[in-house]
């Protein structure tokens, strides 16, 4: 017990197993042990076939509400080329109170603060009001098919829904304390393939050049803003990431153009709504146009109640700042655990993510550890 209420102890043990995505390595069991040893009933719950079995744990202890989930994930990005880093980067080596390796951010370190936090609650030796459970999952740094989504699947049909879920995503962009992501913008990609008639250039009226009509579509799609932002969200954006032609020659008129896009939208939007306006636009400037979507998360907003509140006091207590309430960002895993219940996300700081000599400062892993601790108090579990 003396060792899980230490999250820098908990954080090198974790680290030293290495589990780039989907490959759990020793870790997911580790962390079961580590919980099992707090009095949690722990479940493994595997989902998938073959090279995409992936590794996700679920655990409770207690059987009554509150129930507060804690949400994240134990595997990592590849380390890059090992000998660029510092110290080896599944070492999880501690030098001048700062602690390096793979996952100390992003984040197993997250993970680590928390199950300190929950070892802590549990060594105060007072009956826990509510119940506290871990949902990790083995595949958010790869396509997600078969993690977290499965097992909210799994929790639903098992009457596990949490009242509220916080995921320890690494949150902040400098300091401790700056930010609480209460929601996420959506993320929409889109190729648009645009026939044509393919010619000689020398003779335009013979075809009919796509690329022409493609940027005329392009154009249209940028000329108007889709929105002004809302009270939590900046306004939504449209990026043309790509155009091909494919073209070798120069005196051709090709027969086909396509461009690909990116639009991250806010709560005035949905993504079926936003392709039923790319394809009134493509057919407008080209009636041969095909469009492909696929959106990979809806926006979502937790709007702040008790529990942010909460989640919010913690962190001013703790660090004596004011976190801003944010939607900004890339996806997360909080845009699945969205559709079941109530979700905030806080972790550390995020600037050495995925990055060689990924670290954390020892002072923001133990305030981390005090943050949760606070909050659990906080909400009455």
């Amino acid at each position: 017990m003396q060792t899980l209420t230490d999250p820098v102890a908990v954080a090198r043990a974790l680290i030293r197993q290495p589990s780039v995505t989907p490959d759990p390595g020793g870790c997911q069991q580790l962390l079961g042990d580590m919980l099992a040893q707090l009095g949690f009933a722990v479940t493994h719950l595997p989902f998938g076939e073959g090279a995409e079995r992936t590794p996700n744990l679920f655990a409770r202890l207690g059987g009554q509400g509150p129930h507060i989930c804690y949400a994240g994930h134990t595997d990592v990005v590849p380390p890059g080329a090992e000998e660029d880093w510092r110290f080896p980067p599944y070492a999880a080596e501690c030098v001048d109170g700062v602690l390096y390796g793979r996952g100390a951010c992003d984040m197993k370190g997250g993970i680590a603060a928390f199950v300190a936090a929950v070892a802590r609650r549990v060594a105060q030796g007072a009956a826990l009001d509510g119940s506290i459970s871990f949902l990790i999952t083995g595949d958010e740094e790869g396509p997600a098919t078969y993690g977290t989504r499965k097992v909210l699947e799994w929790m639903q049909a098992q009457d596990q829904v949490p009242d509220y879920c916080l995921v320890g995503e690494p949150t902040n962009p400098k300091v401790l304390g700056d930010m609480v992501k209460v929601g996420r913008r959506g993320s929409l990609n889109a190729r648009i393939i645009v026939q044509g008639t393919q010619g000689h250039v020398a003779y335009p009226h013979r075809a009919d050049n796509p690329v022409h009509r493609l940027l005329t579509v392009l154009e249209a799609l940028r000329a108007t803003p889709l929105d002004n932002g809302t009270q939590y969200f900046e306004p939504s954006s449209l990026q043309v990431t790509s155009l091909d032609v494919g073209n070798g020659a120069t005196n051709v008129i090709p027969a086909q153009a396509e461009a690909r896009l990116n639009i991250r939208f806010n709560d005035l939007h949905t993504g079926a709504a936003l392709q039923g306006w790319l394809e009134t636009v493509c057919r407008q400037h080209a009636p041969r146009a095909r469009v492909e979507v696929q959106v990979s998360g809806e926006s979502f907003l937790t709007a702040p109640g008790e529990e942010t509140h909460q989640l919010v006091q913690a962190i001013k207590q703790v660090t004596g700042r004011e976190p801003c309430l944010d939607t900004g960002g890339g996806t997360s895993d909080a845009r699945f655990i969205a559709q079941y219940c109530p979700v905030s996300e806080f972790g550390l700081v995020g600037a050495s993510i995925h990055q060689v000599d990924e670290h954390v400062a020892l002072t923001d892993l133990e305030d981390l550890a005090r943050i949760y601790e606070t909050f659990l108090k906080g909400v009455g579990v």
